[in-house]
């Protein structure tokens, strides 16, 4: 499997095509690896499992992860990033509907670098998905390896 700037950890099959959609004008599609629970984007960081093949040491620049997802929280998979000297440093920004104090807080006590709502607006979840995507892919400067 070739390289993907981009990780998107999404169960809502809608949400993940409305995001992809947003994203196109900063990278198109086939640049973007979608995972649809934790586990699977554990598996995918972590090469394991059907992503095996995968090269461990070339990781997404970014990581855009929903909080609720099944099998494996958000939560849990970013205190699994966090954990692991291999992706400590990789950034994750949490992109998730809930707006409740405590899943923010969590998400940063976790080590989130970032929390955008994903907004139930159309034109406002392509607007701030956009921004997202151009800061950590265009302006970001990445932590070296």
């Amino acid at each position: 499997m070739s390289f993907k700037p981009l990780l998107l950890v999404d169960d809502s099959p809608e949400d993940v095509q409305l995001i992809l959609h947003a994203l196109k004008t900063v990278l198109p599609q086939e640049h973007v690896a979608v995972s649809n629970s934790g586990e699977d984007a554990l598996d995918y960081l972590f090469a394991r499992d059907r992503h095996a093949g995968r090269d461990a040491h070339v990781q997404p620049r970014l990581t855009l992860l929903d909080l609720n997802l099944p099998r494996v929280s958000g939560l849990d998979v970013l205190g699994q990033i966090r954990a692991n000297p291999s992706t400590r440093l990789l950034p994750v920004v949490i992109v998730s509907a809930s707006v409740e104090q405590k899943d923010i807080r969590a998400a940063m006590q976790h080590g989130a670098n970032s929390y955008v709502r994903k907004s139930l607006d159309y034109s406002k979840l392509n607007d701030s998905m956009t921004l997202l995507a151009r800061y950590w892919l265009e302006l970001n400067i990445e932590p070296p390896n």
